[in-house]
């Protein structure tokens, strides 16, 4: 038995030798993983940093902030000789919800003899700068889609329009409603974040001749640049 006794006695000394290496191991273990885990967090943590506050451009702001009153975009000379004898010579505002981003108005009348129906309509959408897109970038998209979808109309013909705002087209055509048939132009025009839509039409009654495109035609550009100077005008 005291043979035994001798031969397990140095098990106890194993065991304490065995956990004083295994402890020592395991503790640069964990100093080397705690110093990879800490070193590598702080990159990453720095990495994360600058990549949350990215630098966003800012967008452009709207270069004209008002809207001048939609019957007092055209001016009285022009009304008078565009719509002779008009049934009201100030004209007929639009409805609108806010008339700081969307106004219009309208004049109609036939004319001296009352055989000459003349009707000029005028509408102005003022954009601003949104979180997707700048005041201009709506406005140009919005002349790009209007000029668009009239272009659509049966034997419509669309064409540019120079020295008018900073983009203008016409369309002209001819349209024909209780059988009397119009010639007819619509002008679009862009200054800057506001779009301009001007609304010309003409036709003879009661067999008069009606006025030729090119005569309506340059009756709405006249109305477009009053309506431009007007919209310069109210952001002066």
């Amino acid at each position: 038995m005291e043979r035994r006794r001798r031969r397990t006695a140095p098990r106890p000394a194993a065991l304490l030798l065995a956990c004083a290496v295994a402890v020592p191991a395991m503790l640069l273990a964990g100093c080397s993983s705690g110093g990879g885990s800490g070193s590598g967090g702080s990159d990453a943590s720095k990495g994360t940093t600058g990549s949350a506050t990215p630098t966003t451009p800012a967008l452009a702001p709207a270069k004209y902030a008002s809207l001048p009153g939609g019957c007092a975009t055209v001016g009285a000379t022009t009304v008078t000789a565009l719509v002779p004898k008009a049934k009201h010579p100030g004209g007929t505002p639009a409805l609108t919800d806010d008339a700081s981003t969307r106004a219009g108005c309208s004049w109609t009348g036939n004319g001296s003899d009352g055989f000459q129906y003349r009707w000029l309509s005028v509408t102005v959408q003022r954009f601003t700068s949104s979180a997707t897109a700048s005041a201009e970038q709506q406005a140009k998209d919005r002349f790009t889609d209007q000029v668009a979808l009239l272009g659509k109309a049966p034997g419509a013909a669309t064409s540019a329009v120079a020295h008018l705002g900073d983009q203008a087209s016409s369309v002209t055509e001819r349209a024909t409603v209780a059988k009397v048939t119009s010639q007819n132009d619509t002008l679009v025009a862009r200054a800057a974040n506001v779009v301009v839509i001007v609304e010309y039409n003409g036709a003879g009654l009661e067999g008069k001749k009606n006025p030729t495109a090119t005569v309506v035609r340059a009756g709405a550009e006249r109305a477009a640049k009053d309506v431009v100077t007007a919209i310069v005008g109210a952001n002066s």
